[in-house]
């Protein structure tokens, strides 16, 4: 660790550039992900804030929701045999202010359950990002695919589906509004339980079935990875360049006897050093943005995930540095120390 530290301080401008870039690569990782976490929240917080449990659909459903369809029949055999069970179903539709101020939303009604708070016929009951809209209690929303108005009697924080505020409001109003009685998705806190004639997902599977979730998370989850492989081609290139300007000094330090093992945890310090810097500036700085992101902006990075890609990243360098070094193993001595001289 000694010479580790002294060998930095002797080529200060060369660490000092693979820390920069370190950081800079690991503080793009960061933003990314917390993007990715921020725009999964507005996209489907609605299904990932329900505990585990098991989604059903109908057989010919194509794995779409909204084509999902659940036979009346079905639905009360599950219910009566589950009594935790509940179904409930979502459309895209607007609702639109007395100043014709018109917003999109996701309508959502459901059976009697704990998870969604109950509505009474003509209320709804809206995301608090809406409020932002300047909607508050007690306003008249009317819709297009709606003959009467619906009074906001609540607000209930992080609902969102397909980046557009859940609202809540009474099953005749939806029937009426979409013309059906039949519910698209039953749900059960039973995980992995068959029901014959329905299709059974798990939550993360149902998640996959909406397309702008998938093709979002998709995009974004293959640029963080692709930006941490980068991190460790660079850890690999920077430690092999620099063990072939060293060839000479790691000759003379085996003929004194300094074992291979010893080089490569100096090697392993070096990165160790580099790694644990670069990413406690960068993930200081990703969680300060999030408190200055503006809120139009999704971004969420919890710190269970910037300690998880923290992780990554170093024995992402780690494996990148310890590849660098196996060159080390094959120096001979007196080889090695007349290459340095030449």
């Amino acid at each position: 660790m000694d010479m580790a530290w002294k060998e930095m301080k002797k080529n200060k401008a060369k660490f000092l550039i693979i820390g920069a870039i370190v950081f800079l690569i690991s503080l793009l990782t960061f933003i990314i992900s917390g993007l990715a976490n921020g725009l999964s929240q507005d996209n489907v917080s609605l299904i990932k804030n329900m505990p585990e449990g098991t989604f059903y659909m109908s057989e010919d459903s194509d794995d779409s929701h909204t084509q999902s369809h659940i036979d009346p029949q079905k639905l009360n055999e599950t219910m009566k045999e589950d009594e935790n069970a509940f179904a409930f179903s979502l459309q895209m539709g607007a609702l639109k202010t007395e100043s014709d101020n018109q917003q999109s939303v996701a309508f959502l009604t459901s059976t009697e359950t704990s998870l969604f708070t109950r509505v009474d016929s003509g209320e709804v009951i809206l995301d608090s990002s809406l409020k932002d809209q300047g909607i508050k209690v007690g306003d008249q929303l009317s819709s297009p695919q709606f003959q009467g108005t619906f009074e906001v009697v609540d607000f209930i924080h992080n609902q969102r589906f397909n980046h557009s505020s859940v609202a809540f409001i009474n099953q005749k109003d939806f029937n009426h509004m979409f013309r059906t009685e039949e519910f698209q998705i039953i749900y059960s806190p039973q995980i992995n339980e068959e029901i014959s004639g329905l299709k059974a997902f798990t939550k993360n599977e149902f998640l996959s079935t909406i397309p702008s979730y998938q093709a979002e998370q998709m995009t974004l989850n293959m640029i963080v990875w692709f930006l941490i492989v980068i991190s460790g081609m660079l850890f690999s290139i920077f430690f092999y360049m620099m063990n072939v300007q060293k060839i000479g000094m790691y000759g003379i330090l085996k003929a004194l006897g300094m074992r291979t093992g010893d080089l490569f945890k100096m090697i392993w310090s070096q990165m160790g050093l580099l790694t644990c810097t670069s990413l406690i500036a960068s993930a200081l700085i990703s969680q300060t943005f999030q408190v200055f992101a503006p809120d139009t902006m999704p971004y969420h990075l919890p710190i269970a995930t910037t300690v998880q890609l923290s992780v990554v990243f170093f024995v992402v360098g780690f494996l990148g540095s310890t590849i660098s070094g196996f060159q080390i193993k094959k120096i001979e001595p007196l080889k090695a120390i007349q290459q340095g001289e030449a």
